[in-house]
Parts: C-alpha cells; structure tokens; sequence
C-alpha cells in the first residue's frame, strides 16, 4: 500500500476476460497470480484488465479500450503472419534497403500473381543444374499447423491453386541425429509507436521423427518439423538417436549441443535477433496506431549446415498446449509476459486514469514461481551487446551458475525438480550427431546469459513496477527471461519515436554489424 492511498483503502485483485479460445495455460497463469477471472453477469462490461483471446480484435475494441485495460493483439498484424503478405513486405523492404540485409528470407514467389516469374526462374535454374535437382516448397497463404504442405521437384508435380507461396526449399538444413529441425522463437511486441521488442531467451526446437530424405519428398514426418504433424506418427515414442522420445527440446538445451562443438552460438543469436528486427521493421510504419496492446509472435527459423538462420514464417498466438514435459517453458513465457505487460501495474477501474499510469497495482506475484523484478529507469546504451558472455576456468562454477539460470535449464525444472539426465546429452550421442560445419572462433566452455541484451547494470534498490505505455522512458531491458532487442541504442530509440525513421534505424543496424564483423 503506498503513502498516498487513502486509509482503509484496498485494491482489488486485477481481472482477465477470456473467450472459448483462450488457451488453458493463460488462464491458469492468471489465477495462479491471483487474478479473477470476469463474468459478465456479474460484473459491469468495462470491469476488466487484461483480454487475452486467440483471435484478433476488431478496431472499434480497440478505440474502446480503457485506460485501465490490455488486449493481446495489435491490429493489422496479419500483414506479418499471412505467408504472401510476408513475403510482399519483405520484398518491399529489400529493394528499398538492399538484399544484403535481406538474405535471410529464401527466394518466395506469391500465386497466382508470380507464376510466369516461377516458371522462368524453375528452368533457368533446371538449365543450369544439369542433372541435379532442385527443390521447392509451397505453402497454403492462411493456413498453420503444416496443413496444405507440397515438397517437389518436377514441376509435373506443381498445381497452382488458390493463393499459396512457392519458395526454394532448403535441401541443407542442419541435422542432429539425422533428424530435420527448426527453432520456435518467442517475440513480444509491446509497442509499434515506438517500437519496442522483445526476444524471449528459451524457446522449443521441433524435430521430425523420421530421417531427412530427399529421395522421398511426400514423407512429411522427414521433412515437415510440425509437432502437430509429428506427434502422430509411428517414430514419435520412439527413442530416436541423439534426439531421444517425442519431437521437441528446448532451445537451452539445442545450444549446449552446439556448444559441445565449439559453434558459436552467441553469433548465431546476433543473427536471430537482427532477423526479429528487420522483419518487424517490414511491417511497422503502416500498423495502425492503438494503445493499450501487446503481441506474442512466434518466428519459425530453420539453420542450415553452414549455420545460417532462415525465416521461415511468423506466427500470430503460438500455440500454448502443454503437449509434452518440454511445453512447460511455456507456463513461464505466460508468467513472464505478465511482467513485461505490468511492469507498471494497471489500476482498478475505479481509479482515475491518470492515477492508473503513475501508482502501483496490486499484482499479486508471490504465488509465481519467480521473485521481483529489478526494473531499470533506463537502457544502459554505453555498451550494446546482442548477447553477452562469462567465462570460468573452474567447471563446477560455471556449471552451478547455468543450472540456476532459466535459459540453461531443463523446461521441466520450472514446475519441480527434476533429475537432468534429458538435458545433458552423453559423449556417444554428441558423437553420433556432429554439426556438419563448425564455426571458427576460439572455443569456450560455457556462457550465460547468452541472450542477454545489455551488460549487466544491477539496481540499487528494487523499485515498484512501472508503465511502459509512459512513452518519456526507455523501456526496461529485461522481464523475466524477455530481453529487449529493439530499441537497441540511444538513436534507434530516437528514430522510433514521432513516427518510425526507418532508414536510420537501418543505417544503424548496418553500423552494428560491421562492427560486429570487423
């Protein structure tokens, strides 16, 4: 209770609406930190802090909002998560600012409107491979879940049909156990006048469960990395080699496999997260301006054999299903986006607006599994570091400080204890399952946190959440295992601010990574 609160006076505990495609998790989280859950027959229509629902909103729920209220969708965000809509922006974006940046999307063509560029760019490609042969994918615009899915190589077997993407299909990727897979990342945006994004440290990495062929390019329990195409088939149980049972690790545990052959993962994350920024950058400036929102994307990537991330689609509402022990992170990824939306607590409906932006709330965090949070008053700019790293030659402190760490433990440890033996991959199973290319640099036994955005800048004091609407503030570094990736440095928190200057914004970025190669 602060100081100024009148005496006698109680908050009362924040309130969520959900509808029947609300996930189970969601809900749960909230009850679980003490939230109630609202009834409309109960309660006044506007008697409510947080909607959080699959689908998105329409714009009039979003000009109604209350001050007092979130909704976990900004609109006009389909522009990033529909596959042609994608593929357009971002096409848009690499004749404007050069391919160089852009090279992390493979070559996309939209149908019906690209076909003659297709079929010209199949047999020019046919002509100069001789006998070998090329490979596509082509992809249903709307659809997810890998539904609508053509692998091919002989153009016999392409039909145009509806509006669907064709892309070049990557016949490299990287395998573990000869197994296909792609990483899940986890993206929140809780702005886009300005900016403001955030990467979520842990993450799920999908495998198929039967080994990559391209000799057989209509199995698709080889070649798509779907868990809702995979957990149906006849190898899903089986204990797999390297991979083990089931279809999915954590992104903590894919990274301590390649640091077990001295790849550089920290690189790799620089890349991940420079992918999250230009691909968010393609869509801003025309997302129409509404307060009082947020967004949960899921960027699907796939890394190659030479270690190069490519995007292979964004997702709006990942799905939140608690499949399999490793879909517990995403009981923390819930709790840690009510961090980062309530940084400053939202007030009850009853208090003035005014007061809802500057006092605290009565979130009630002590039945999470987390402490406080140490928020910061502003970024620490002196020093940018997409990820940053720690060294120790003493072994058993290194590995005591990883356990501890979130992003290094085993998802199952977030709910109870567990005895690890998944997580820590044996000496025959890294052997049977090398990365085809390593990366040249120094090797390095362990690093943490290696998606933390800012060296570490501790806090004197813990201090009460605040508001991150409150647009005369930088946003806080960090929440929970959400680092933030964008903005990066004092300039591009400028050039994000009375309208988004997004030449700037890559003209930095472009500064970044010359430093970064140099």
């Amino acid at each position: 209770m602060e100081e100024d609160e009148p005496s006698g006076a109680l908050l009362k505990p924040l309130v969520f609406r959900v509808d029947e495609t609300t996930p189970p998790v969601v809900q749960s989280v909230l009850l679980e930190r003490g939230w109630n859950k609202f009834d409309e027959q109960e309660q006044n229509a506007e008697d409510w802090n947080l909607y959080w629902r699959t689908s998105s909103f329409r714009m009039t729920e979003h000009i109604n909002v209350k001050p007092w209220q979130q909704l976990n969708h900004h609109p006009g965000t389909t522009k990033l998560t529909r596959k042609d809509c994608l593929a357009k922006h971002l096409k848009h974006m690499r004749r404007m600012y050069g391919t160089s940046l852009y090279q992390f999307i493979p070559l996309t063509f939209v149908m019906p409107n690209d076909y003659t560029k297709f079929v010209a760019e199949y047999f020019q490609e046919r002509q100069m491979l001789g006998t070998k042969r090329s490979y596509w994918i082509c992809k249903p615009a709307e659809l997810s879940r890998g539904r609508g899915i053509l692998i091919f190589s002989d153009f016999k077997d392409f039909i145009v049909d509806d509006m669907y993407i064709v892309q070049k299909y990557i016949s490299n990727p990287l395998l573990i156990g000869r197994y296909k897979c792609d990483l899940r990342i986890y993206v929140c945006v809780t702005g886009f006048k300005p900016l403001t994004i955030y990467v979520y440290q842990e993450g799920l990495v999908r495998f198929a469960t039967e080994k990559f062929d391209l000799s057989n390019l209509q199995n698709n329990y080889a070649h798509l990395t779907n868990s809702s195409i995979n957990k149906s088939g006849a190898s899903y149980e089986k204990i797999k080699e390297v991979i083990g049972h089931g279809c999915k690790w954590t992104l903590s545990r894919f990274f301590s496999y390649l640091r077990s052959w001295d790849v550089d993962d920290l690189l790799l994350w620089k890349k991940i997260h420079r992918m999250v920024i230009l691909t968010i950058l393609a869509i801003a400036p025309s997302v129409p301006s509404a307060a009082n929102c947020f967004e949960l994307f899921g960027f699907d990537i796939l890394i190659d054999d030479s270690l190069k991330p490519w995007l292979l689609e964004v997702n709006c509402s990942p799905a939140l299903t608690l499949d399999c022990s490793t879909d517990v992170l995403k009981r923390k990824l819930v709790h840690d986006i009510i961090d980062l939306i309530y940084l400053n607590g939202l007030r009850n409906e009853g208090r003035e607006a005014s007061n809802a932006t500057h006092r605290n709330s009565n979130i009630d965090t002590a039945k999470s599994d987390r402490g406080g949070l140490d928020a910061h008053d502003c970024l620490p700019y002196e020093s940018l570091s997409f990820t940053s790293r720690m060294y120790n030659k003493d072994d058993s402190v290194v590995e005591k400080a990883v356990s501890v760490h979130p992003k290094a433990a085993p998802a199952s440890q977030l709910e109870g204890e567990m005895s690890g033996q998944d997580f820590h991959l044996s000496t025959k199973e890294m052997a049977q399952s090398k990365p085809k290319i390593r990366s040249r640099h120094t090797p390095h036994k362990t690093l943490m946190p290696y998606a933390s955005l800012f060296q570490s800048h501790s806090c004197k004091t813990k201090t009460s959440p605040r508001v991150l609407s409150d647009h005369g503030k930088a946003p806080d570094p960090q929440a929970g295992n959400f680092v933030l990736v964008f903005p990066f440095n004092e300039a591009t928190l400028g050039a994000s601010r009375n309208g988004l200057n997004v030449k700037r914004i890559i003209q930095e970025l472009q500064k970044l990574m010359n430093k970064q190669h140099s």
